[in-house]
């Protein structure tokens, strides 16, 4: 029989993966701090749970994917959290992006409970999950990645097993650095171009195929050029946040990150300006309005 599934946090991404796992017929336990957001997912057959521990009593496996450390810490762990009606033998993958600290801390914890956690962080943005073409990356039990593995098929193309517990968070990290200081650099590059007298709008099919091609620049540098901002599939604050433990895990392990330094500053500097719930690509705006002399 197939698993009953738990998923805890429907907001941009979580929304869609749950969209998916209903279409591919599973049965869907669904939870957020927001209720009403959950109303369309629950026409299209997911059940709406009360609290916490009902997800916990009438799932076998449990998804979470909500804002940061401290969101998944208090799901889990709050007195009204899921850890107190959880059953030995369950299974919790995380696709939050948190520290890798608190996940092997989190892990430990549970296990203790002979409750499995997976910490399984996804790239692809909110297309990748509408598409189901998500990138998975996990730290873990290799039996329990086996698991999830025939759930994962209808979430993303490729699953890859990293290794221990925090592995994926780890990997994640690396994922948003590159993610963080290529948007910037895009950004940087269609000011310029039309600046310069440069059909922007060209740049992403102009480039497409060489070396300098990517699919940031082509989902991004399009709604640059036109000033196109909405919808958001990526939030200004949740890649701060990733660029936040990146420098946390560098600090750690004594390992330089210039680059990525830098475009922390400069995503900053964007939010300071009231962007932080804005798309990504809205970044553009700090080199479009800046006035060098």
């Amino acid at each position: 029989m197939a698993p009953r599934i738990g998923f805890v946090g429907i907001g941009l991404m979580g929304s869609r993966m749950s969209q998916r796992l209903l279409q591919a017929g599973y049965e869907l336990i669904i939870w957020n701090r927001s209720p009403d957001k959950c109303q369309t997912l629950v026409t299209q057959g997911a059940t709406l749970a009360p609290t916490l521990a009902y997800v916990a009593e009438h799932s076998d496996i449990i998804f979470l994917c909500l804002a940061d450390t401290h969101a998944v810490e208090s799901v889990v762990f709050d007195e009204q959290g899921l850890a107190n009606a959880l059953s030995s033998g369950q299974l919790i993958v995380d696709f939050s992006s948190i520290t890798p600290d608190a996940t092997r801390l989190f892990a430990q914890r549970l296990a203790a409970q002979n409750i499995h956690w997976l910490d399984c962080p996804v790239s692809g943005g909110v297309m990748g999950a509408e598409k189901g073409t998500l990138i998975l990356m996990a730290g873990g039990e290799a039996a329990q990645i086996e698991r999830f593995k025939p759930i994962a098929q209808h979430l993303g193309q490729k699953l890859t097993h990293m290794g221990d517990a925090g592995t994926g968070q780890i990997t994640k990290i690396c994922n948003q650095m590159i993610v963080a200081s290529n948007a910037v650099l895009i950004a940087e590059t269609v000011a310029l171009a039309a600046k310069a007298g440069v059909d922007a709008r060209q740049l992403a099919p102009a480039l497409a195929g060489g070396f300098a091609d990517s699919l940031p620049l082509q989902i991004l540098a399009p709604r640059m050029a036109t000033d196109s901002f909405e919808p958001v599939q990526w939030k200004v604050q949740t890649l701060l946040k990733d660029l936040d433990n990146a420098v946390a895990l560098a600090k750690e392990n004594t390992s330089s990150t210039p680059i990525s330094a830098l475009a922390s500053q400069l995503l900053r500097l964007h939010a300071a300006t009231g962007a932080s719930l804005e798309d990504l690509s809205s970044v553009v705006k700090l080199f479009k309005n800046a006035d060098l002399k």
